[in-house]
């Protein structure tokens, strides 16, 4: 009997594939005779809650993850294919000591971005556009999870810009919601609030009919339809208890996006993040994500 451990939750079904889903195969591919048998009832309740060795491997997991991003904001430029910005990303984090992505790569440039799992990445970065970038690294099994969306000529215009403050916006308040004791549903019922609150004041939806919109915020969802966090560790979109309370020692993804298709504009950003008893310990805190930031590294790569 071989036990393997699939993802058993609301989220095991993704677009791109993981690192776990892809040993399950391979296991199951060499060896079709043996009798598998499932891991995850026994599991489940092992992983939710990490302890400091597996914060210490998905920690060094985020630090590849930046230097590769790091690595990139001195290539991109007008002109350059998205495929050769996930070839740098890829250079740097093997040659650091992963064994590759944690996940499919998603690098999409202009209205591209507005495609939540978009993984062709075949288009040409054009002057003007951002480019969306929701890639990193795995370590010894363990995963990170970011995304990050710059200027493709290294300057934001003013409406990309605005937009870009109003998403990281939400990424801080979202990290103040996110505490031991708060329930998943109730967690993301005052992140799409917020988010809200943000549209309106980009011009997106108007202040009295989001009012009188219902309780499923169908005015929000044409801007942001996803989740604004899951669990991470041995798998990107890892277990957890649906219904149960966050805790100290789970780590998350924080990840809020604006996606405007009638404009070809769309900017998402994310941090993996680990819930404390009294305040959260930000994983990618060392990673760039003030606008202002960016473009100071990307102008210097240039110089």
């Amino acid at each position: 009997h071989i036990y393997l451990f699939t993802n058993e939750h609301l989220r095991a079904s993704v677009a791109v594939e993981t690192a776990n889903a892809r040993l399950v195969k391979e296991c199951q591919h060499r060896y079709p005779l043996h009798r598998y048998e499932r891991l995850a009832q026994v599991m489940n309740r092992l992983r939710i809650v990490k302890d400091p060795v597996e914060i210490s491997i998905i920690q060094k997991a985020c630090d590849i993850t930046e230097a590769g991003f790091r690595r990139v904001l001195g290539f991109i430029k007008p002109g350059v294919g998205e495929w050769e910005i996930e070839a740098e990303f890829i250079h740097e984090f093997i040659r650091r000591g992963s064994r590759g992505f944690a996940y499919g790569p998603i690098i999409g440039s202009g209205k591209s971005a507005c495609v939540l799992h978009y993984v062709e990445n075949d288009k040409v970065c054009a002057d003007g556009e951002l480019v969306l970038m929701d890639v990193a690294a795995e370590y010894a099994g363990w995963n990170s999870d970011l995304t990050r969306t710059v200027p493709v000529n290294g300057r934001f215009t003013p409406r990309q810009r605005q937009v870009y403050d109003a998403v990281l916006r939400v990424v801080r308040g979202s990290n103040e919601i996110l505490r031991p004791g708060i329930r998943p549903l109730e967690y993301q019922q005052q992140t799409v609030e917020m988010m809200e609150r943000e549209l309106i004041g980009l011009g997106l939806i108007d202040a009295k009919a989001a009012n009188e919109q219902g309780p499923d915020k169908p005015l929000v969802k044409k801007y942001y339809m996803h989740s604004t966090s899951h669990h991470l560790g041995l798998d990107v979109h890892d277990v957890f208890p649906p219904h149960e309370p966050f805790a100290a020692g789970m780590v998350l993804t924080i990840e809020p996006g604006i996606y405007i298709r009638e404009e070809g504009l769309a900017v998402r950003l994310e941090n993996d993040v680990l819930i404390g008893e009294d305040a959260n310990f930000d994983l990618m805190g060392h990673i760039p994500i003030e606008a202002d930031e960016i473009e100071a590294l990307m102008a210097k790569a240039r110089a």
